[in-house]
């Protein structure tokens, strides 16, 4: 084997990756992406109707899918142009390497007990709030714009930022890992039709940031004291304080721990036929 026989596999398999991790990256982000994932599948569907036309021999609506799949580009890149924009910003601020900060099974029960520590205090007293965690895609656009803290997380520092009368009290908390990195962020709202029209901007701010990103929103309405919790495009609403405390464990618990105790636990029930 020649060196110009390895370089070009190597090449081949350089160029093989980089289209891989393109492809992973897109598919990561347009699943986070509500209006992006039902863009993609309108798309099969014209082309699974047009394959079927064209194996049919149906020549009207061939012509017709014909004239759509010609200038169907153009039309979806004029209509679809802020969602569109939107997934590539959001491509632009995934960190390739995760979170900036791995927490440890104490720091994430730490964060989740001043959260709801704060949460409850809210609801009681009827203090309309919105907490964003951040994970995997980076928030930093959100926070530059935003008042910084750089403080380390407590459920008094969070109160005292929703009290009302504050500054900071209308926007939004964003946490990188275990600190409060800004107050007053402000977030896209959600068009999302089913969502319920009773429910206000900060519900919809909270839903609109779960559909862009990975991200994390517990909301404390202002006028009923009801939580609740926005994460992968979807909101859970009027949560009990329990429900909300074992979502958040579950959805902060890192993937490769999920992964470890879930051999663990195969490998203890294996043990325990065994005996």
């Amino acid at each position: 084997m020649t060196l110009d026989s390895i370089w070009t596999i190597l090449k081949n398999i350089l160029d093989i990756a980089i289209l891989w991790m393109i492809a992973y990256y897109l598919l990561k982000n347009f699943k986070n992406n509500v209006k992006m994932t039902l863009l993609i599948k309108g798309v099969i569907v014209i082309i699974v109707v047009k394959l079927l036309s064209d194996a049919l021999g149906l020549v009207t609506v061939g012509v017709l899918l014909e004239y759509v799949i010609e200038w169907g580009p153009l039309a979806l890149i004029i209509i679809f142009q802020p969602e569109i924009r939107g997934a590539l910003e959001q491509l632009g601020r995934s960190q390739l390497l995760g979170r900036h900060k791995v927490l440890t099974v104490d720091e994430r029960e730490k964060l989740v007990y001043e959260i709801i520590q704060a949460v409850d205090y809210c609801r009681k007293a009827r203090i309309g709030a919105l907490i964003v965690l951040e994970r995997d895609i980076s928030l930093s656009d959100y926070i530059d714009k935003a008042k910084p803290l750089y403080a380390d997380l407590s459920s008094e520092l969070l109160i005292s930022i929703f009290f009302p009368n504050n500054p900071l009290h209308d926007g939004a908390v964003i946490i990188e890992g275990d600190r409060i990195s800004c107050a007053g962020a402000v977030f896209p709202t959600s068009n999302n039709i089913k969502l319920n029209k009773r429910l206000g901007t900060r519900h919809r701010a909270a839903l609109g940031i779960a559909e862009e990103t990975d991200a994390i929103s517990i909301v404390v309405s202002e006028e009923t004291g009801r939580v609740s919790i926005a994460v992968k495009g979807e909101l859970f609403y009027n949560l009990s304080l329990d429900d909300a405390r074992m979502m958040l464990i579950d959805e902060l618990r890192p993937k490769t721990i999920d992964m470890e105790n879930t051999e663990l636990a195969d490998e203890e029930d294996i043990y325990e036929e065994d005996n």
